[in-house]
């Protein structure tokens, strides 16, 4: 039976979720400002639920307080790409030369067979799903990545920051259908690294990966 301190944790942990996919859905959009009535509205969870959530979406960055203003939305600019893609840089630099030494050959092979089916599907024409599935297999080398670390505070600072790329590919740069061979090209030079066990290259390739992505960004 949950007590009523982890049902209220469950609570809170629902109402983040339902914060950050109205976020990602754009029902909220960057630089909006919002009051906590309207984030009630929005997620459909209690007020008292929203006041506790608050604190935790100013400490990730996900929301800011605006004296006599209320709370406004992060906004999609360029102090934005530049922390955000620092940040993915700082994490996943040091993390590609540890999964090139430590992932198993069966993780990186799962890897390829993931991309080359997404570019299969390219090739073919299968639009269908195509663009979700392409970014669901993006996210997954990145969180297959960090996420071999087994560290918790590691995992949930590169998933808060992800939120905040989704933001900006969201502002412009999403990944589009045609540029899906130039993204899944890019990520198998970086699961070839793995491949030869060559830390240097899997840190040198996911750096020159990340740069790309942050260009594009700042074009946009």
């Amino acid at each position: 039976m949950q007590t009523r301190a982890s049902e209220g944790q469950n609570l809170r942990d629902q109402a983040y979720r339902g914060y950050t996919k109205s976020l990602l859905e754009q029902q909220i959009r960057p630089g909006q400002f919002i009051t906590q009535r309207e984030l009630v509205q929005i997620t459909g969870f209690p007020l008292g639920s929203i006041r506790e959530l608050v604190p935790r979406l100013e400490a990730e960055g996900l929301i800011r307080t605006v004296p006599q203003r209320g709370m406004q939305v992060p906004q999609v600019d360029l102090a934005l790409v530049r922390n955000a893609f620092q940040f993915r840089a700082f994490l996943e630099e040091p993390a590609a030369r540890l999964f090139a030494r430590d992932a198993s050959a069966d993780a990186i092979a799962a890897l390829r067979e993931s991309h080359e089916r997404i570019l299969s599907r390219h090739e073919a024409g299968d639009d269908a799903n195509l663009m979700e599935d392409a970014e669901a297999v993006d996210l997954s080398l990145h969180e297959a990545i960090i996420d071999l670390q087994k560290n918790e505070i590691l995992s949930n600072a590169y998933r808060v920051n992800w939120i905040k790329i989704k933001l900006i590919r969201l502002a412009e740069t999403r990944l589009y259908v045609p540029m899906i061979p130039a993204v899944m090209g890019e990520h198998l030079r970086i699961i070839e690294t793995f491949e030869r066990r060559d830390e240097d290259e899997a840190s040198r390739a996911i750096a020159s990966h990340i740069e790309t992505a942050r260009r594009r960004a700042v074009e946009f």
